[in-house]
């Protein structure tokens, strides 16, 4: 027997916008420090190029979180709160979640979540916000871009854009260019 709403979400992408996994990552494939710290952007003052975040709070419709991302510092404000709209905050707790407006938590599949914040978004882009929740949306082939912000740091330590130990190697493909050719990053270590 088939599932409508799985069917629905292999479809092509006809008047709905992508799911996107977003984070800005240090060289060493982190996107937050031990226990989701965040400091290690702002204390040194790394951004996004200019008009990337503008772009983000205008195309984006709703929001994919976990539980331990929103429970951190940062968690409550994407964008530093310019952005406003419906977030799904996935938790195997949602009893305990404190209610805040515009955020529904949900204990429930990955893939249910998508169609819920398609629905919610208007046509408009999907954020992914949780390491967690990306790989388990890629897995499901339901991430439709995976766009990366690498930041001149390296932090040795802390939350990981994608782990999957034992897994087979997940083939990515540019949106532009050869789909065997490599990025080239140079630094330099300051003292």
């Amino acid at each position: 027997m088939s599932d409508p709403m799985l069917e629905d979400m292999e479809r092509p992408h006809q008047g709905r916008g992508r799911v996107l996994w977003s984070f800005m990552m240090s060289l060493d494939g982190f996107v937050a420090g031990p226990h989701h710290s965040m400091d290690w952007m702002s204390a040194s003052g790394y951004r996004a190029e200019p008009g990337v975040i503008e772009g983000y709070i205008e195309g984006t419709g709703a929001i994919i979180a976990g539980r331990d991302g929103w429970d951190s510092p940062v968690g409550h404000s994407p964008w530093g709160g310019a952005w406003q709209g419906p977030i799904f905050v996935l938790t195997h707790h949602p009893e305990d979640a404190e209610p805040a407006e515009n955020v529904t938590f949900l204990h429930r599949d990955p893939a249910d979540v998508v169609h819920l914040a398609l629905a919610a978004a208007g046509g408009k882009d999907i954020m992914v916000f949780s390491p967690n929740i990306g790989t388990q949306l890629l897995e499901l082939g339901l991430i439709d871009e995976i766009d990366l912000h690498i930041a001149p740091v390296l932090l040795g330590d802390g939350i990981r854009l994608y782990s999957k130990p034992g897994g087979a190697p997940i083939r990515l493909s540019p949106l532009a260019g050869d789909t065997a050719s490599t990025v080239r990053v140079r630094y330099r270590p300051m003292s």
